[in-house]
């Protein structure tokens, strides 16, 4: 009688479940951890009990941090918001990459492979080279903000275009895909016809955009980034059944009353609103997209209800870890963290190859 109540398939399922639970709590935890140790680690040194102090008062009564001006501003004006959108950037580029491969069936596809990344990218170099020239149209206050601006429209815009070409020969996966290559090389052709046009002190900050960093965090970006990926993730979440149906081929997602053409283009345009908000910020951090859902299908399977939160954990945790090393690991010296996370994404696909991973990788 034990046994079979072992065997159960109402046990089994539910002992799964606790397991993916816990496992995404387990994540949760150490990204608090991370948390707690990239608000400590720097140049400036704080105890952990002094931080979580300023914290407090921050948040209970600033009047009281003007005494202590210069940790108030180390903790909250500089760590915080850098902490913060790291953590928002790893979720926004993790769940877009696990909700694109739900999407098109396809492991590989990322908003790096689908040409976002590259779209942002032309978009943030028209803004470099032109500057105000290229938006009149923003007033004076704003023109700073016209790199964000641009990469964020051509981002988003270029999920919209792939699909209106994937749309002319049937909007099939394979086609999305292949458009989204094809439009990558295409901005990716824009960009370098830029670089090669400009003067060097542009040509530089063209460059250091397309290595990707932290640098531009502070509280008004996180104002306009946290909301966005707060509200993606949602939806996101909200169509993992539908996710979970399209799995298994988009007849079967039809005859269980998904609209997939409907699916598809909303999934893929929530996925790249919240990438491009998060690029548009940082600049171009490549791998989380793929990295995450990929680590995440290793630990709790392919039920998207699970694995999207559980890849949004995966991501925020790579993604800070690699930005406090970018960070303190040749201290006063920053490294770009788009540098770090090519070597650590990199890494792990060999890793992957060399262990015979096929069934993560195809």
């Amino acid at each position: 009688m034990h046994e079979r109540s072992e065997m159960n398939p109402t046990t089994l399922y539910r002992s799964g479940q606790r397991k993916k639970l816990l496992i995404i709590l387990f994540l949760s935890l150490l990204l608090s951890g991370a948390v707690l140790y990239a608000l400590y680690a720097g140049s400036y040194h704080l105890p952990f009990d002094r931080i979580l102090t300023i914290i407090h008062q921050a948040i209970t009564d600033p009047a009281s941090l003007e005494s202590v001006k210069s940790e108030k501003t180390v903790v909250i004006d500089f760590r915080m918001p850098r902490v913060l959108l790291a953590v928002l950037t790893g979720i926004s580029l993790s769940i877009a990459g696990c909700v694109m491969q739900a999407l098109l069936r396809n492991p590989l596809v990322s908003p790096f492979t689908l040409g976002l990344s590259s779209a942002a990218s032309f978009g943030a170099a028209l803004a470099i080279v032109f500057g105000a020239a290229f938006l009149p149209f923003l007033p004076p206050q704003f023109q700073n903000s016209a790199i964000i601006f641009c990469a964020f429209i051509l981002g988003w815009l270029s999920i919209l275009l792939i699909y209106g070409i994937s749309r002319m020969k049937g909007s099939s996966s394979a086609t999305l895909i292949l458009a989204g290559v094809v439009i990558g090389y295409i901005f990716t052709a824009g960009v370098m016809i830029l670089k090669y046009l400009t003067n060097d002190e542009k040509l530089r900050e063209i460059t250091l955009w397309l290595m990707g960093g932290m640098w531009g965090a502070n509280w008004g970006a996180i104002i306009i980034v946290a909301p966005i990926t707060l509200l993606c993730f949602l939806y996101l979440e909200s169509i993992a059944w539908d996710l979970n149906s399209l799995s298994a081929g988009d007849d079967v997602a039809k005859n269980l009353g998904v609209n997939v053409n409907r699916l598809r283009l909303t999934g893929l345009c929530v996925s790249t609103l919240a990438a491009s908000a998060c690029l548009a910020f940082t600049g171009i951090i490549g791998f989380i997209g793929l990295m995450g859902p990929h680590i995440g299908r290793m630990l709790i399977g392919n039920d998207n209800r699970y694995l999207i939160p559980c890849s949004a954990l995966l991501g925020a945790l790579i993604l800070l870890i690699s930005d406090t090393a970018a960070r303190t690991i040749m201290d006063p010296i920053e490294i770009p963290v788009g540098v770090i996370m090519y070597v650590i994404g990199g890494i792990f696909f060999l890793f992957l190859i060399l262990q015979g991973k096929h069934r993560v990788i195809t």
